[in-house]
């Protein structure tokens, strides 16, 4: 799990890469402006800064310039704008920041700009603590020749859960929308179980943009909760997770 900054001055970027980023579960703190983003550094050591490029107090560029000044730019930053030119993205490259996304951002961009972010930053870490081993002394020679403890078995990944027990019961004596309807409720609960409820990857897995996915699972009755759903069929409330904000976009059939 790793702590992803967000800066951005709109609040409707903050929330949604929040929420995707939260959804593959990284930890996501958010920053209004340049001032909030200064004192969070401050305070945390994030793995990885999202910072937009344009912004009403300080643009990002000049606080990428001053986390470079002052020694705090030891995290990888990936800047951000929908309307800076390559000029600004190349300057900021200059800088130290590792990549610039475009808004609007696509899923796929963002998810594969993260990951490398880490990577890189994991990797940065790694080198930065082999050239931080002392010189090899006396005592540390002798330190050398114990022998050294007993690695711990690692964890085996639990396997995917099995398909379920109806995957094969979809009758076929019934009209075309039944049927389909009957299928996509079992594959997308399949779906869910084995992605552990990220919504984000039975979106990816599923090639369904994350609102459709929402009124897709709306449709068939599978409702979410925090980090479950509720089975279909009972009636007992529950607290839905809400609909993403409306995009105009229609429901791929």
């Amino acid at each position: 799990m790793s702590t992803i900054l967000v800066v951005d001055d709109e609040i409707g970027i903050r929330e949604l890469l929040s929420e995707i980023l939260s959804d593959e579960g990284h930890v996501v703190l958010t920053a209004e402006n340049a001032a909030a983003a200064r004192a969070l550094r401050q305070r945390e050591m994030p793995d990885l800064v999202l910072l937009d490029i344009w912004m009403p107090d300080t643009d990002g560029v000049t606080l990428l310039k001053e986390w470079a000044a002052s020694g705090q730019l030891s995290m990888p930053v990936i800047m951000m704008s929908g309307h800076a030119t390559i000029d600004t993205a190349v300057e900021a490259t200059r800088f130290g920041a590792l990549d610039f996304l475009e808004k609007p951002i696509a899923l796929a961009r963002l998810l594969a700009a993260v990951r490398s972010g880490l990577e890189r930053g994991k990797s940065r870490h790694g080198m930065t603590a082999a050239g931080a081993l002392p010189a090899t002394g006396p005592a540390q020679r002798g330190a050398e020749a114990r022998p050294a403890p007993t690695e711990a078995p690692r964890e085996v990944a639990p396997a995917p859960p099995a398909p379920p027990a109806n995957a094969a019961s979809v009758a076929l004596d019934q009209p075309l929308r039944e049927a389909r309807d009957q299928f996509e409720r079992v594959y997308f609960e399949y779906h869910l179980a084995r992605e552990s409820y990220s919504m984000t990857r039975v979106a990816d897995r599923a090639g369904l943009e994350r609102t459709h996915l929402y009124r897709k699972l709306k449709q068939l009755g599978i409702e979410l909760v925090r980090g479950n759903r509720r089975p279909h069929g009972v009636d007992e409330p529950a607290a839905s997770e809400p609909l993403p904000p409306q995009s105009g976009e229609s429901e791929p059939s």
